[in-house]
């Protein structure tokens, strides 16, 4: 658009906005673009941009006016959207719950959304102040509703808010739903006359989804010292409560990250993957001596593990490292004839061979947990490199970091009653299955992939399981090096996945020697790609 359109589209907006507070906003980026002030007719473009749009896990975006902003103009024309798609569907009147985490803005967005839902006719169920968003999740399933809402940005800076969608069978948006809604949205209208004044009602679900979690152990050593952070976020609180209620009550939390707070103070980072969000969780846990340690993201649906080495010092396991031994202990104990477990294209295919090695099933699929719970039937465990984790399907149809905390608990306490430890098991997988070892590297997103990954670089042979998404490999299947390359769906980087693989060896120590090399040279190999 030209600098004269812009203007037109924020005038319009600002008529349109029913918080008075975006729309003094945007009026002010407005005047100083009209006055000519250097840089404002930009930063206003930048706000009147595309609208949001869903991605791997919902909208997200920064807390802002315009419609490239997370607001309650926002929050109002998608609900919309999302009531009139539901009305089509054949869900009219039905129930809809919806949830919040303690992020800035979230309090209003879910208001605005429970009322608007609850003025189209729907039953709206608000659960009550903040909660994680898999007990949104499983409360959409166990309440039987059309639909569920949680108002979270998960992991992402602190400065983005963001809406995430469940559908009637607990599973994220995937596609036609997700764009149906878009176009639904973006027809509802002026946000200002979009009726939000709906009746809500309040219901506690955490009690239904603290019994379930609690009876996911499958053994019965419950001896167990575990550090704990919730990084500011919401699931600190119910992290404990399942673990008390599953037996593990030695329980230490990092006091300074304990309290919910959306500046997220005492961290660079909200994301547990990121270097030195989980410094103090370690050394809380070399100073009370734990067994493990747990990290949850802001909203609970992810979770990060940390062990003792064997050198006496901390480290966090990588989210593939946790991704096989959840699905070797879920496949190990479990009981359900013809299991499936799934992982994803740019996850360590280790899984497959532990699939195997227990007679299940596996599928891989594009990135998104959206994508993973619809693998297929008799799903028993997913996951993602990117710490998710879903072990409890039948309940909570995402990745659940409490869950997941109460599971590898299980584990780590079931090895520790035998002697043996988180990192002996991996070494005992890696000795059957070959050293798999997988390393992410990023770049902000600039227009897409590499202009070199359109023909293949000698050696390689290149897939492209979606349209966004670039698999190359080279070498032995199941002994070869992997490169995958594809945008985030939640934030504007590239990201790239390299693994190597190691074959079977009894000298664990040695195999992993030789695939750090291997990987170190991997990853020089492709950043001269670049």
């Amino acid at each position: 658009m030209t600098a004269r359109a812009v203007r037109d589209a924020a005038m319009r907006w600002i008529a349109d906005d029913p918080d008075p507070v975006t729309a003094a906003e945007l009026h002010g980026i407005l005047a100083a673009a009209m006055a000519g002030t250097p840089g404002a007719d930009d930063a206003l473009a930048d706000r009147m941009a595309e609208p949001l749009r869903f991605g791997t896990a919902g909208l997200r975006g920064p807390v802002r006016a315009g419609p490239a902003g997370m607001n309650v103009a926002v929050v109002r024309r998608t609900t919309a959207g999302l009531a009139e798609w539901l009305r089509r569907n054949g869900h009219g009147g039905a129930t809809v719950v919806v949830g919040r985490d303690a992020r800035y803005g979230s309090a209003a967005f879910a208001a605005a959304a429970a009322g608007v839902l609850g003025a189209a006719g729907f039953d709206v169920v608000a659960l009550p102040g903040t909660s994680p968003t898999p007990l949104l999740a499983h409360a959409v399933r166990a309440a039987g509703a059309a639909a569920g809402v949680q108002l979270t940005a998960s992991h992402n800076p602190k400065a983005d808010n963001g809406y995430k969608v469940y559908l009637a069978d607990g599973a994220q948006l995937v596609p036609p739903a997700d764009a149906e809604i878009e176009e639904l949205a973006a027809a509802a209208g002026a946000a200002v006359a979009i009726p939000a004044d709906g009746p809500v009602r309040e219901a506690d679900a955490a009690p239904a989804y603290l019994e379930r979690v609690a009876a996911l152990p499958r053994g019965t050593a419950r001896t167990l010292r575990i550090a704990l952070t919730p990084l500011h976020g919401v699931g600190g609180a119910t992290a404990v409560h399942a673990l008390a209620l599953a037996g593990f009550t030695d329980v230490r939390v990092v006091a300074s990250q304990a309290v919910p707070d959306p500046e997220f103070p005492t961290v660079p980072s909200p994301n547990p993957e990121h270097p030195g969000a989980t410094d103090a969780l370690l050394a809380l846990a070399a100073d009370v001596g734990a067994d493990l340690a747990v990290a949850l993201d802001p909203d609970a649906d992810r979770c990060a593990l940390g062990v003792p080495g064997r050198d006496g010092r901390w480290r966090m396991l990588s989210g593939d490292e946790t991704g096989v031994l959840l699905g070797d202990h879920l496949l190990r104990t479990g009981d359900r004839p013809d299991p499936l477990v799934a992982t994803t294209v740019v996850s360590s295919s280790m899984l497959r061979a532990v699939a195997a090695a227990h007679g299940a099933r596996f599928a891989e699929t594009l990135t998104g947990f959206k994508w993973i719970v619809r693998a297929g039937a008799g799903l028993v465990y997913g996951y993602e490199e990117a710490i998710g984790y879903c072990v409890d399907p039948d309940a909570v149809r995402d990745k659940d970091g409490i869950a997941t905390a109460v599971v590898a608990a299980d584990l780590a306490a079931t090895l520790r009653a035998a002697g043996s430890t988180l990192l002996d098991r991996l070494d005992s997988l890696y000795a059957t299955h070959g050293v798999h070892l997988t390393r992410g590297l990023t770049r902000p997103l600039d227009g897409g992939p590499p202009a070199v990954f359109g023909t293949p670089p000698d050696g390689w042979a290149v897939t492209r399981p979606a349209a966004d998404v670039l698999v190359l490999h080279r070498g032995e299947p199941g002994a070869g090096d992997r490169v995958v390359v594809r945008p985030s769906g939640t934030e504007p980087i590239l990201k790239t996945y390299l693994q190597v693989v190691e074959r079977p060896d009894p000298d664990v120590a040695a195999a992993m020697v030789r695939a750090a090399a291997r990987l170190d040279a991997l990853e020089a190999t492709v950043r001269a790609w670049r």
